[in-house]
């Protein structure tokens, strides 16, 4: 079994917590998605309160963002069949 350091486990999560999908860091990195996931969890679960609060503040940004595109082209879509 292959041992990464902790720069190496770090890079990746933060990769994930930029919003790259873990399958694409997986497929990056050469490791398993499921050996990031675990690397994720214990990122969080180490981190303090104002990192998990930032964290999920990332994370709802993202979901609004989908949403406004998802909003953006519902309204071109429904604007030209008007």
């Amino acid at each position: 079994m292959r041992k990464y350091d902790e720069d190496y486990k770090r890079e990746a999560v933060k990769k994930i917590h930029d919003g790259q999908s873990v399958a694409s860091v997986a497929r990056e990195r050469g490791v398993a998605e499921s050996l990031l996931h675990n690397w994720k969890r214990q990122a969080v679960e180490t981190s303090s309160a104002s990192e998990r609060e930032v964290l999920a503040l990332k994370q709802r940004i993202r979901e609004l963002e989908m949403e406004r595109e998802i909003l953006r082209k519902a309204a071109l879509i429904f604007g030209r069949s008007a």
